[in-house]
């Protein structure tokens, strides 16, 4: 029975050293989240995230960072340092994260030139080509008789 009880509480010591149950979780912060211009995404490396304007709640244990991304902008990245006071609670700096979006270069629009039409190959004879416009004759002076020498 003795052997029983000690390997039993081996199996229990050795089960124990693998878990966590002596670590505590860090504690959670709010952190405000926004963007110029709004509607980006912003992703913390530590999991969480949203659509600026925003809040998230994120572990307080170590330093991160978050990622706004927006289509058509540079994504930008902020450092969160996570400031930690004895007897209360961390503190995030910044808070709130905002990051300044910068445009992506649009590129050049090259002017659309129109395809030159080919000919159009017609089985038909070509059509003539328009006649000038006739000019009018000089007018003619009358004809008159001469009188006869008969």
């Amino acid at each position: 029975m003795r052997i029983v009880l000690i390997v039993a509480a081996g199996l229990c010591l050795a089960g124990c050293s693998s878990t966590d149950f002596f670590k505590s979780t860090p504690p959670e912060a709010t952190l405000q989240l926004d963007s110029s211009p709004g509607g980006a995404d912003a992703t913390t490396s530590v999991g969480p995230g949203c659509k600026t304007p925003c809040s998230v709640k994120v572990p307080a244990g170590e330093n991160f960072t978050v990622t706004f991304t927006l289509p058509k902008y540079q994504p930008e990245t902020v450092q969160v340092t996570v400031v930690k006071q004895p007897g209360s609670d961390p503190i995030l700096d910044p808070n709130p994260a905002v990051a300044e979006l910068t445009a992506l270069p649009q590129p050049a629009k090259k002017p659309r030139r129109k395809p030159k039409a080919a000919p159009k190959a017609s089985s038909a004879a070509p059509a003539a080509a328009p006649a000038e416009p006739a000019q009018a004759a000089p007018p003619q002076p009358a004809l008159t008789p001469f009188p006869s020498t008969r």
